[in-house]
């Protein structure tokens, strides 16, 4: 019984009060937060993602640019543009004056006027979805940019940015109206997507 090295008794008697304690507390709190506590870099599939390598400089340059308004403008407008071009050629296939002179409404019309209607109206079509696609999208990144949210606000405003500018060629009613028109069709399109 004079060893008590294992006993109950010793463990109650190197309890809080004991100088071992506040040692051990410190080594832990050491270990755990301190200096040399090892550091692990963050690995996507511990947390429940896909591993990925980190990006490279090209990588990241490729994607500042594809998050740039120019760029956003830019794809809008060529995506305004392809769209326009199909949905004229398309509003000119089913109607049935294309091609038709006025002059001599009786003669009917040879394959090549059809299509060079359907052509000239498929191009007023794609230029003015062209335009409205840049305007649209370009004026939504800078709002975005200036107000440093993603919200259903930006598409609003732009919208009122777009109409209120191609209506106010035709003045200040029109341009209102334009405003409101394209805020209105904007906040639809943002509710059903979101």
């Amino acid at each position: 019984a004079s060893s008590s090295v294992g006993s109950p008794e010793s463990a109650a008697m190197s309890g809080p009060g004991s100088e071992d304690a506040p040692l051990q507390y410190s080594l832990i709190l050491e270990h755990l937060v301190g200096e040399r506590r090892a550091t692990r870099e963050l690995n996507p599939t511990v947390m429940g993602g896909f591993p990925s390598p980190p990006k490279s400089k090209e990588q990241k340059m490729i994607e500042r640019g594809m998050e740039s308004c120019a760029f956003k403008a830019a794809l809008a407008c060529v995506g305004g543009f392809v769209l326009g071009g199909a949905f004229g050629v398309f509003t000119a296939g089913i109607d049935t004056n294309v091609g038709f002179d006025p002059k001599d409404p009786l003669r009917t019309p040879t394959a090549r006027e059809v299509l060079r209607d359907m052509g000239q109206r498929g191009m007023s079509y794609a230029k003015n979805f062209a335009i409205v696609g840049a305007m649209f999208s370009c004026t939504e990144c800078l709002i975005e940019s200036h107000r440093g949210k993603s919200d259903w606000k930006n598409a609003v405003l732009s919208g009122c940015v777009t109409g209120g500018a191609i209506g106010f060629r035709a003045g200040l009613k029109a341009g209102v109206l334009g405003c409101g028109g394209f805020a209105a069709f904007s906040a639809a399109i943002e509710y059903y997507l979101r």
